[in-house]
């Protein structure tokens, strides 16, 4: 008899649920976050998966974890989400560059991967609160590092029967990705600063999340939470369909044969992308190992190489904002995996980091962890690394992608591993035109004076290529979101927000 897949919390107080009451709930009563009860299997050879085009492995591999939806309804969610708001016909292209394979995450609406994700989730959120019987209206309530902010608003802007807040560090991201976010149109639409970093914005988020009063207030006004940040189960399955739709394109191309291992690099802070790549191993994709690529904030490298996680760090503002960040979410769910669903040992972890700032994984659980390697990239490093691709291969890539790429390379050379490699490019070049053009431009003179967005068209011009479409003429969109906010009065912007 086939079993049935229902999700559970991390912590273990929260009941069996299903996707769909996972998906609305965002993250777990007990302060959890859900995770399903196994990972379901690719049932297909290659060679039939290789006949399907983005959207069909999409609703093959949601069918397999929203398993309360019925085929038609992940066909319409798709339908939408994987529209001609996608520069490319490919969605997620693969494209070479020297013996490595970067895969575009970045061509959507807001030219970041978040995207892949944001872009289905309003539509999978929608069905979900039906199936539930909800009838309140939604709120979206999330902290970003820069990319989450816009895709969210993008996609949630004027969606009926919800709301988005969002809130973001004041100076912790790039100055395209805050004037994306301040110009966003949507009647149903909140936007804030904090004074502080995107873990002091995570932090007030889960604990809005958790607060009985504000909770209380929500229901009397007939709003319900949820989240677009990946601790929502609902943002994290659909990235796990570009790893595998990687695969099946180097098939189809003949760079590997069936069976054949890939290695699989991710530029991550919240650990959300590399988690998704986990997953799809677990459903039966042929990969040897993950390379989880950290900025300077490498809390990951330290953690993959000691089993030790100390957040007791200074947070370090960097030319890759979306990755400065020293708590992972996202490591939780690898963290109750390699431990086998030990929810009580996972709550002493997680004790731990919050009164003592640390913790520190048992032998057992570390060699579970095995197929990851952990490496990382300083400010230097990371320009090196964008002038390379591009004077070598004429590849131009952003900083985050180029965190990877440096970590790979660096691989390489310690481990003399030439397996076939896939590269998860995460935004645009564009979205951080300043640390680019510093890369690669032969004449500083030329734009370092020019403000970062007069930066694009310089880019624009030096690199041959043309501007993204969602980030043209960004400089002349009217600001619309001029709010700013002390950490302590977060809860007070969403009952202002709310007015509750």
């Amino acid at each position: 008899m086939k079993a049935e897949l229902f999700y559970t919390s991390t912590r273990g107080k929260a009941h069996r649920i299903t996707s769909s009451q996972a998906i609305v709930k965002g993250i777990a009563d007990d302060g959890g976050l859900y995770v399903p009860s196994f990972i379901p299997a690719l049932d297909l050879p290659m060679t039939e998966l290789i006949k399907m085009d983005y959207r069909g492995l999409a609703c093959y591999v949601l069918g397999k974890f929203l398993t309360d939806f019925t085929p038609e309804e992940i066909r319409i969610c798709v339908a939408r989400a994987y529209d001609d708001k996608f520069d490319s016909g490919d969605i997620a292209p693969l494209v070479k560059a020297g013996d490595a394979y970067f895969l575009e995450l970045y061509h959507g609406a807001t030219s970041a991967f978040k995207d892949m994700a944001l872009s289905l989730l309003p539509h999978i959120l929608t069905i979900a609160a039906k199936k539930s019987g909800i009838k309140k209206e939604i709120v979206i309530l999330t902290a970003t590092s820069g990319d989450t902010g816009k895709a969210a608003l993008e996609s949630f802007a004027n969606v009926e029967g919800s709301r988005i807040i969002v809130f973001y560090p004041d100076k912790g991201v790039s100055l395209i990705q805050e004037r994306q976010m301040i110009t966003q149109e949507g009647k149903n639409v909140f936007v804030s600063a904090i004074k502080g970093n995107f873990d002091d914005a995570q932090t007030g988020v889960k604990n809005i999340f958790n607060d009985r009063e504000i909770l209380k207030l929500a229901e009397g006004g007939n709003y319900i939470f949820s989240s677009a940040n990946s601790i929502n189960i609902g943002r994290l399955i659909p990235q796990i369909v570009y790893y595998i739709n990687s695969y099946l394109r180097l098939l189809e191309r003949n760079e590997i044969k069936e069976c054949n291992d890939i290695n699989i690099v991710v530029p991550t802070g919240n650990f959300g992308n590399i988690l998704a790549a986990y997953y799809a191993k677990k459903m039966g994709l042929p990969v040897q190992r993950f390379l989880c690529a950290s900025n300077e904030n490498n809390v990951l490298y330290d953690f993959i190489n000691t089993g030790s996680y100390d957040r007791k760090r200074e947070l370090k503002l960097t030319m890759s904002p979306s990755m400065d960040i020293l708590i992972s979410s996202n490591l939780e769910r690898l963290l109750y995996d390699i431990c086998d669903g030990d929810t009580d040992l996972l709550k002493g972890l997680y004790e731990s980091l919050l009164n003592n700032g640390s913790f520190s994984i048992n032998q057992q659980m570390r060699e579970r962890m095995s197929d990851f390697w952990g490496g990382f990239a300083n400010e230097e490093q990371t320009l090196s690394a964008i002038k390379k691709a591009f004077y070598s291969y004429g590849y131009l890539m952003d900083t985050h992608t180029a965190v990877g790429y440096y970590v790979y390379d660096d691989y390489k050379e310690i481990t003399s591993d030439m397996t076939k490699t896939v590269i998860a490019s995460t935004a645009s070049p564009f979205k951080f035109p300043h640390s680019v053009l510093k890369a690669i431009s032969k004449n500083p003179e030329e734009y370092e004076n020019l403000d970062e967005f007069s930066m694009l068209d310089k880019l624009s011009e030096t690199a041959h290529q043309e501007i993204p479409y969602p980030l043209k003429n960004i400089a002349n969109k009217k600001i619309l979101h001029h709010n700013i906010c002390d950490i302590s009065e977060m809860k007070d912007f969403v009952k202002k927000s709310l007015d509750i």
